[in-house]
């Protein structure tokens, strides 16, 4: 599968008098192609489809370019190569066809020996990067350990009809099932008011781990590092996904439904930066940007902020 990053997006300043310890990302990064040393690469799904499906407010098929543009005037202080590796979108509604586009480009990136770090879209993008990543480990052990580590103030487990943006973290249960792989999944940031009981009951019956938005403060952040070190002691691989509806509304308006409570940005940072300490980080990604909703690219700019964050 063939797909072309669209190189135009990475413009920014320039800052040549100050040498190559003043490079910004457009400054940095190049188009994906084969056999390009390892290092990290940015793919996104251009898709809410899940989004409307799940009856919220579309528009986040736009974020993917929203994060790029966010992304190129930030100053570089990474090390590895990274790549644009294009967008995978979502043609005539069909998403279940563009959850497996993007998952087979995903599995590529990572035979390849890159970190692939996802562009959304809405929160569809979780159940495609979980089973690309899931099908580059069973290529080299059939029942991979892999824990899903979501940032979120909802649980996405619905059962649906069709799958959507309320769908991911169910349909990665049932594929573990079906693989006869543990399903691991925590959840930092829920919203009690904002998931009925059945979801809570759905959680127990999966042995989801999590806390809530409300557990969540600054002066009590080493149980939070607690949750995540008891998570990651069961798992040997990490995939990380970020909504960015776990923010409270006045950091990310724009989304498709904003948190009234939420979690603070300098916590959800810290909290990734730990999880990504481990070493174990595989894949991650950032979902529910909706720019037609957000107010002076602040969600875009916090969305931006938290990939950056995950490189070294």
């Amino acid at each position: 599968m063939t797909v072309v990053p669209d190189m135009a997006l990475w413009t920014g300043r320039i800052d040549d008098a100050e040498g190559q310890g003043a490079l910004r990302w457009h400054q940095w990064i190049k188009p994906f192609a084969q056999n390009q040393p390892a290092g990290v690469a940015l793919v996104g799904l251009a898709c809410d489809e899940g989004v409307k499906r799940n009856q919220g407010r579309t528009g986040a098929r736009q974020g993917p370019t929203a994060l790029r543009k966010a992304l190129a005037n930030l100053a570089w202080h990474g090390h590895r190569p990274l790549y644009d590796a294009g967008d995978v979108g979502c043609i005539d509604s069909n998403l279940e066809g563009a959850q497996q586009s993007y998952a087979h480009h995903v599995s590529e990136l990572l035979d390849q020996g890159h970190l692939p770090l996802g562009l959304g879209g809405g929160h569809e993008i979780a159940f495609a990067s979980f089973s690309g990543l899931a099908d580059h480990l069973r290529k080299r052990t059939t029942t991979p350990r892999i824990g899903v580590l979501n940032f979120d103030a909802h649980f996405d487990l619905r059962h649906a009809e069709q799958s959507s943006s309320g769908t991911p973290f169910r349909q990665i249960a049932e594929y573990c099932q079906r693989a006869e792989m543990p399903f691991t999944y925590g959840c930092l940031g829920v919203s009690q008011l904002n998931n009925t009981q059945a979801l809570f009951e759905q959680a127990q019956r999966l042995n989801v781990r999590f806390r809530l938005d409300r557990e969540m403060h600054s002066w009590d952040v080493s149980a939070c590092e607690t949750f995540i070190d008891d998570f990651l002691q069961d798992v040997d691989y990490l995939y990380m996904t970020i909504c960015l509806d776990v923010l409270p509304a006045s950091q990310a308006p724009g989304v498709s439904a904003p948190s009234a409570h939420g979690v603070d940005m300098q916590i959800v940072e810290h909290l990734a930066r730990y999880a990504k300490a481990s070493g174990k980080l595989r894949m991650a990604d950032i979902a529910e940007l909706n720019p037609g909703l957000d107010i002076e690219n602040r969600t875009a700019r916090i969305g931006a902020r938290l990939l950056a964050s995950l490189i070294d």
